[in-house]
Protein backbone atom coordinates (compact mmCIF):
# COMPACT_ATOMS: atom_id res chain seq x y z
CA UNK A 1 0.00 0.00 0.00
CA UNK A 2 1.06 3.36 -0.88
CA UNK A 3 1.84 5.89 1.49
CA UNK A 4 -0.60 8.39 -0.47
CA UNK A 5 -3.56 5.47 0.13
CA UNK A 6 -2.18 4.37 3.71
CA UNK A 7 -3.15 8.24 4.80
CA UNK A 8 -6.51 7.95 2.77
CA UNK A 9 -7.65 5.14 4.80
CA UNK A 10 -6.20 6.53 7.90
CA UNK A 11 -7.95 9.31 7.52
CA UNK A 12 -11.02 7.89 6.94
CA UNK A 13 -11.08 5.20 9.82
CA UNK A 14 -10.57 8.37 11.66
CA UNK A 15 -13.44 9.88 10.23
CA UNK A 16 -15.61 6.85 10.90
CA UNK A 17 -14.43 6.73 14.52
CA UNK A 18 -15.59 10.60 14.96
CA UNK A 19 -19.33 10.09 13.59
CA UNK A 20 -19.28 6.44 15.41
CA UNK A 21 -19.98 8.16 19.04
CA UNK A 22 -23.06 6.15 20.91
CA UNK A 23 -23.23 8.36 23.77
CA UNK A 24 -22.20 11.93 23.81
CA UNK A 25 -22.70 12.30 27.65
CA UNK A 26 -21.13 8.87 28.04
CA UNK A 27 -18.06 9.66 26.03
CA UNK A 28 -17.39 13.27 27.47
CA UNK A 29 -17.53 11.54 31.29
CA UNK A 30 -15.13 8.78 30.00
CA UNK A 31 -13.11 11.49 28.31
CA UNK A 32 -13.46 13.33 31.46
CA UNK A 33 -12.23 10.67 33.66
CA UNK A 34 -8.98 9.37 31.65
CA UNK A 35 -7.66 13.18 31.16
CA UNK A 36 -8.29 13.20 35.30
CA UNK A 37 -5.80 10.10 35.24
CA UNK A 38 -3.46 11.12 33.31
CA UNK A 39 -3.65 14.92 34.49
CA UNK A 40 -2.77 13.18 38.14
CA UNK A 41 0.18 11.04 36.58
CA UNK A 42 1.76 14.44 34.86
CA UNK A 43 1.53 16.13 38.18
CA UNK A 44 3.28 13.36 40.22
CA UNK A 45 6.00 13.90 37.74
CA UNK A 46 6.33 17.44 36.63
CA UNK A 47 4.77 19.01 40.24
CA UNK A 48 4.74 22.57 39.91
CA UNK A 49 5.16 23.18 36.15
CA UNK A 50 1.70 22.85 35.14
CA UNK A 51 0.12 25.25 34.33
CA UNK A 52 -3.53 25.90 33.79
CA UNK A 53 -3.36 22.28 33.95
CA UNK A 54 -1.22 21.41 30.83
CA UNK A 55 2.20 20.00 31.85
CA UNK A 56 4.91 22.49 30.55
CA UNK A 57 7.87 20.50 29.57
CA UNK A 58 10.92 20.63 31.20
CA UNK A 59 13.62 21.45 28.11
CA UNK A 60 16.40 19.63 26.83
CA UNK A 61 16.72 16.47 28.31
CA UNK A 62 14.70 15.23 31.45
CA UNK A 63 16.35 13.84 34.13
CA UNK A 64 12.98 13.40 36.10
CA UNK A 65 13.27 11.54 40.04
CA UNK A 66 10.48 9.39 38.54
CA UNK A 67 8.98 8.22 35.17
CA UNK A 68 5.03 7.83 35.04
CA UNK A 69 5.53 4.14 33.32
CA UNK A 70 7.43 1.63 35.22
CA UNK A 71 9.42 -0.90 32.90
CA UNK A 72 8.88 -4.31 33.47
CA UNK A 73 12.49 -5.16 32.60
CA UNK A 74 15.60 -4.36 32.85
CA UNK A 75 16.53 -4.20 36.31
CA UNK A 76 20.14 -2.15 36.88
CA UNK A 77 23.17 -4.46 36.76
CA UNK A 78 24.99 -5.10 40.38
CA UNK A 79 26.24 -2.28 41.85
CA UNK A 80 29.53 -4.23 42.31
CA UNK A 81 31.04 -3.34 39.08
CA UNK A 82 29.80 0.47 39.20
CA UNK A 83 32.33 3.14 40.68
CA UNK A 84 30.59 5.50 42.37
CA UNK A 85 31.37 8.68 41.98
CA UNK A 86 31.91 10.87 45.60
CA UNK A 87 28.47 13.15 46.10
CA UNK A 88 29.43 17.03 45.57
CA UNK A 89 30.07 18.99 48.22
CA UNK A 90 27.81 22.06 49.98
CA UNK A 91 29.89 24.72 47.81
CA UNK A 92 28.48 22.90 44.18
CA UNK A 93 26.76 25.56 43.45
CA UNK A 94 29.58 27.35 42.83
CA UNK A 95 31.06 25.97 39.77
CA UNK A 96 29.56 24.13 36.86
CA UNK A 97 28.11 20.19 38.27
CA UNK A 98 30.20 17.98 36.61
CA UNK A 99 28.61 14.22 35.77
CA UNK A 100 30.25 11.08 34.35
CA UNK A 101 31.06 11.32 30.91
CA UNK A 102 32.26 14.85 30.66
CA UNK A 103 28.55 16.75 30.85
CA UNK A 104 27.02 19.57 33.34
CA UNK A 105 23.70 20.57 35.10
CA UNK A 106 22.73 23.36 33.27
CA UNK A 107 19.51 23.49 36.23
CA UNK A 108 17.43 22.11 38.99
CA UNK A 109 13.98 23.27 38.85
CA UNK A 110 10.54 22.51 40.04
CA UNK A 111 8.51 24.80 37.90
CA UNK A 112 9.74 28.09 38.34
CA UNK A 113 11.85 27.83 41.51
CA UNK A 114 15.18 25.94 41.39
CA UNK A 115 18.75 26.45 40.34
CA UNK A 116 20.01 27.73 36.98
CA UNK A 117 23.60 27.50 35.86
CA UNK A 118 24.60 31.15 35.28
CA UNK A 119 27.29 30.60 32.33
CA UNK A 120 28.52 34.30 32.58
CA UNK A 121 30.14 33.48 35.54
CA UNK A 122 30.33 29.81 36.18
CA UNK A 123 28.27 29.58 39.02
CA UNK A 124 24.67 28.40 39.82
CA UNK A 125 21.67 31.24 40.62
CA UNK A 126 18.29 31.15 42.32
CA UNK A 127 15.46 30.83 40.42
CA UNK A 128 12.01 32.46 41.03
CA UNK A 129 9.12 34.32 40.28
CA UNK A 130 8.16 32.56 37.88
CA UNK A 131 5.63 29.58 36.90
CA UNK A 132 7.84 27.67 34.17
CA UNK A 133 12.01 28.16 33.53
CA UNK A 134 14.37 26.66 30.83
CA UNK A 135 17.83 27.37 31.14
CA UNK A 136 19.30 26.76 27.31
CA UNK A 137 21.81 23.80 26.95
CA UNK A 138 24.66 26.46 26.22
CA UNK A 139 25.20 30.35 25.51
CA UNK A 140 23.59 33.08 28.12
CA UNK A 141 19.49 32.58 27.68
CA UNK A 142 17.46 31.29 29.76
CA UNK A 143 13.39 30.94 28.52
CA UNK A 144 10.78 31.85 30.93
CA UNK A 145 6.75 31.91 31.56
CA UNK A 146 5.04 34.35 33.82
CA UNK A 147 1.57 33.34 35.25
CA UNK A 148 0.90 37.45 34.57
CA UNK A 149 1.96 37.37 31.11
CA UNK A 150 -0.33 35.13 30.03
CA UNK A 151 0.17 33.43 26.38
CA UNK A 152 4.00 34.63 26.49
CA UNK A 153 7.14 33.61 26.59
CA UNK A 154 10.30 35.49 28.09
CA UNK A 155 13.99 35.42 26.89
CA UNK A 156 16.45 36.30 29.63
CA UNK A 157 19.91 36.67 28.72
CA UNK A 158 22.40 37.02 31.65
CA UNK A 159 24.97 38.76 29.30
CA UNK A 160 22.89 41.49 28.57
CA UNK A 161 20.22 41.40 31.90
CA UNK A 162 17.90 42.39 29.25
CA UNK A 163 14.22 39.99 29.37
CA UNK A 164 12.37 40.08 25.73
CA UNK A 165 8.84 38.66 25.55
CA UNK A 166 7.36 37.29 22.74
CA UNK A 167 3.26 36.34 22.54
CA UNK A 168 2.91 32.46 21.46
CA UNK A 169 -0.58 31.93 21.75
CA UNK A 170 -1.71 28.32 22.72
CA UNK A 171 1.75 26.64 23.76
CA UNK A 172 1.46 23.97 25.48
CA UNK A 173 5.05 22.18 25.43
CA UNK A 174 8.63 24.21 24.82
CA UNK A 175 12.41 22.41 24.43
CA UNK A 176 15.89 24.54 23.38
CA UNK A 177 17.59 23.44 20.38
CA UNK A 178 21.04 21.43 20.97
CA UNK A 179 22.73 24.32 19.93
CA UNK A 180 20.35 26.65 22.24
CA UNK A 181 19.57 29.13 19.56
CA UNK A 182 16.13 27.88 19.31
CA UNK A 183 13.25 26.97 21.11
CA UNK A 184 10.51 24.20 19.62
CA UNK A 185 7.25 25.17 20.68
CA UNK A 186 4.20 23.16 20.07
CA UNK A 187 1.27 25.20 19.94
CA UNK A 188 -2.29 24.24 19.68
CA UNK A 189 -5.16 25.96 19.13
CA UNK A 190 -8.59 24.78 17.34
CA UNK A 191 -7.71 21.53 17.82
CA UNK A 192 -5.19 21.50 15.30
CA UNK A 193 -1.04 20.90 16.76
CA UNK A 194 1.47 24.12 14.92
CA UNK A 195 4.78 24.05 15.40
CA UNK A 196 6.32 27.30 16.67
CA UNK A 197 10.05 28.47 16.53
CA UNK A 198 11.29 30.86 18.32
CA UNK A 199 14.87 32.32 18.40
CA UNK A 200 16.88 33.35 21.01
CA UNK A 201 16.89 37.17 18.79
CA UNK A 202 13.01 37.40 19.34
CA UNK A 203 12.15 35.98 15.06
CA UNK A 204 9.04 33.76 15.80
CA UNK A 205 7.16 31.68 12.94
CA UNK A 206 4.64 29.15 13.34
CA UNK A 207 3.38 26.49 11.16
CA UNK A 208 -0.31 24.71 10.38
CA UNK A 209 0.33 20.76 10.73
CA UNK A 210 -2.03 18.93 8.71
CA UNK A 211 -4.40 17.42 11.48
CA UNK A 212 -5.34 14.10 9.36
CA UNK A 213 -2.48 13.35 7.67
CA UNK A 214 -0.11 14.28 10.43
CA UNK A 215 -2.65 12.90 13.87
CA UNK A 216 -0.92 12.50 17.03
CA UNK A 217 -3.30 12.11 20.23
CA UNK A 218 -1.51 11.57 24.28
CA UNK A 219 1.49 13.41 24.75
CA UNK A 220 2.23 15.52 21.92
CA UNK A 221 4.96 17.28 21.93
CA UNK A 222 8.06 18.57 19.31
CA UNK A 223 10.89 17.59 19.87
CA UNK A 224 14.82 17.91 18.18
CA UNK A 225 16.63 15.69 16.49
CA UNK A 226 20.45 15.34 17.08
CA UNK A 227 21.82 17.53 14.76
CA UNK A 228 18.81 20.69 15.40
CA UNK A 229 18.00 20.71 11.58
CA UNK A 230 14.60 19.05 12.23
CA UNK A 231 11.80 18.13 15.25
CA UNK A 232 10.13 15.40 15.43
CA UNK A 233 6.51 14.57 15.96
CA UNK A 234 5.08 11.23 17.13
CA UNK A 235 2.25 9.91 15.16
CA UNK A 236 -0.69 8.01 17.23
CA UNK A 237 -2.14 4.55 15.22
CA UNK A 238 -5.36 4.59 14.34
CA UNK A 239 -5.62 1.35 13.72
CA UNK A 240 -4.83 -0.04 16.66
CA UNK A 241 -7.22 0.00 20.03
CA UNK A 242 -6.88 3.13 22.12
CA UNK A 243 -7.82 3.94 26.18
CA UNK A 244 -7.77 7.41 27.82
CA UNK A 245 -6.03 5.41 30.88
CA UNK A 246 -3.19 4.46 28.69
CA UNK A 247 -0.57 5.97 26.64
CA UNK A 248 -1.71 5.74 22.68
CA UNK A 249 -0.27 3.75 20.49
CA UNK A 250 2.25 4.86 17.95
CA UNK A 251 2.39 4.68 14.32
CA UNK A 252 5.49 5.78 14.30
CA UNK A 253 7.43 9.48 14.03
CA UNK A 254 7.03 12.09 11.66
CA UNK A 255 10.06 14.67 10.95
CA UNK A 256 9.65 17.96 9.77
CA UNK A 257 11.99 21.06 8.77
CA UNK A 258 12.65 23.28 11.74
CA UNK A 259 13.72 26.23 8.89
CA UNK A 260 10.28 26.37 7.02
CA UNK A 261 8.15 23.74 8.65
CA UNK A 262 7.78 21.20 6.32
CA UNK A 263 7.44 17.36 6.19
CA UNK A 264 10.97 16.03 5.74
CA UNK A 265 10.81 11.94 6.36
CA UNK A 266 8.90 9.53 8.01
CA UNK A 267 10.25 6.66 10.33
CA UNK A 268 8.17 3.78 12.18
CA UNK A 269 9.99 4.50 15.60
CA UNK A 270 7.06 2.91 17.88
CA UNK A 271 7.55 5.50 20.85
CA UNK A 272 8.37 8.96 21.65
CA UNK A 273 11.72 10.34 21.58
CA UNK A 274 12.39 12.88 24.77
CA UNK A 275 14.59 15.52 23.14
CA UNK A 276 17.70 15.78 20.95
CA UNK A 277 20.18 13.27 22.73
CA UNK A 278 17.53 10.65 22.50
CA UNK A 279 19.36 10.11 19.71
CA UNK A 280 22.76 8.17 19.33
CA UNK A 281 25.75 10.68 17.73
CA UNK A 282 25.86 8.26 14.83
CA UNK A 283 22.53 8.49 13.99
CA UNK A 284 21.60 4.82 14.20
CA UNK A 285 19.64 4.71 17.26
CA UNK A 286 17.30 6.21 19.48
CA UNK A 287 15.44 5.67 23.18
CA UNK A 288 11.72 6.40 22.82
CA UNK A 289 9.02 5.59 25.36
CA UNK A 290 6.99 2.99 23.79
CA UNK A 291 2.94 2.05 24.98
CA UNK A 292 4.57 0.24 28.03
CA UNK A 293 7.97 1.11 28.47
CA UNK A 294 11.13 2.79 27.09
CA UNK A 295 12.66 0.98 24.49
CA UNK A 296 15.91 0.70 22.69
CA UNK A 297 15.32 1.68 18.56
CA UNK A 298 16.67 1.23 15.48
CA UNK A 299 16.91 4.86 14.22
CA UNK A 300 16.82 4.04 10.45
CA UNK A 301 14.63 1.00 10.45
CA UNK A 302 12.34 1.25 13.63
CA UNK A 303 13.18 -1.98 14.76
CA UNK A 304 13.05 -2.73 18.61
CA UNK A 305 16.39 -3.39 19.97
CA UNK A 306 15.12 -4.10 23.50
CA UNK A 307 14.00 -2.47 26.69
CA UNK A 308 15.46 0.24 28.83
CA UNK A 309 15.52 1.11 32.28
CA UNK A 310 14.18 4.55 31.67
CA UNK A 311 13.43 6.65 28.39
CA UNK A 312 14.67 10.37 29.42
CA UNK A 313 18.20 9.58 28.47
CA UNK A 314 21.59 11.14 26.86
CA UNK A 315 23.69 9.78 24.53
CA UNK A 316 27.28 10.28 25.91
CA UNK A 317 28.79 8.77 22.63
CA UNK A 318 27.50 5.72 20.49
CA UNK A 319 28.47 3.42 23.84
CA UNK A 320 27.08 5.24 26.79
CA UNK A 321 24.28 6.29 28.15
CA UNK A 322 23.37 8.79 31.11
CA UNK A 323 20.01 8.97 32.75
CA UNK A 324 18.75 9.15 36.37
CA UNK A 325 18.67 5.72 38.29
CA UNK A 326 15.32 3.66 38.61
CA UNK A 327 14.73 3.06 42.80
CA UNK A 328 17.68 5.82 43.69
CA UNK A 329 16.11 9.19 42.19
CA UNK A 330 19.46 10.79 43.75
CA UNK A 331 21.61 9.33 41.25
CA UNK A 332 22.49 10.21 37.69
CA UNK A 333 24.05 6.36 35.98
CA UNK A 334 26.22 6.33 33.49
CA UNK A 335 25.32 2.81 31.65
CA UNK A 336 26.23 0.95 28.61
CA UNK A 337 23.22 0.40 25.58
CA UNK A 338 22.22 -2.78 27.47
CA UNK A 339 21.52 -1.10 30.67
CA UNK A 340 25.01 -2.30 32.66
CA UNK A 341 25.80 1.05 35.17
CA UNK A 342 29.09 1.67 34.61
CA UNK A 343 29.30 4.95 37.20
CA UNK A 344 27.18 6.77 39.45
CA UNK A 345 26.69 10.04 40.73
CA UNK A 346 24.46 11.02 43.72
CA UNK A 347 23.32 14.19 43.35
CA UNK A 348 23.27 17.25 45.93
CA UNK A 349 20.15 17.04 48.64
CA UNK A 350 19.20 20.56 46.74
CA UNK A 351 18.67 19.05 43.40
CA UNK A 352 17.21 15.10 44.79
CA UNK A 353 13.54 16.17 44.03
CA UNK A 354 14.13 18.06 41.10
CA UNK A 355 13.97 18.14 37.32
CA UNK A 356 17.53 18.09 36.56
CA UNK A 357 18.46 19.67 32.87
CA UNK A 358 21.74 18.65 31.30
CA UNK A 359 23.86 19.30 28.55
CA UNK A 360 27.43 18.64 26.93
CA UNK A 361 30.11 20.58 29.24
Amino acid sequence: MSRRAEDALRAAVHDLADEARPSPRLALAALARGRRLRTRRRVAVVGAAVVVAVALVVPFVLIRPEHPVRPVRPTPSPTSGTTLLPTPGADWPTRPLALPGGWVVTGGVTGGTGYVLDRTRSRYVRAGGYAAVWPAPTGTVTAVRDEQRPGQLGLADAATGKLRWQRVRGALDVQWSPDGRRLAVTVRRGGVHHLGVLEVGGRYREYRIDPVRYRCTDYCAFTWTRDGREVALPLTDSFAPQSESSRHPRWGVQFFSADDGRPTRFVKIPGDPAGPWSWSPDGNRVVVQGQREPLLVDAVTGAVLGPLPVAEVAWVDDDRLLYRRPGGYRDVVLADPAGHELQRLPLPRELAERTVSIAPK
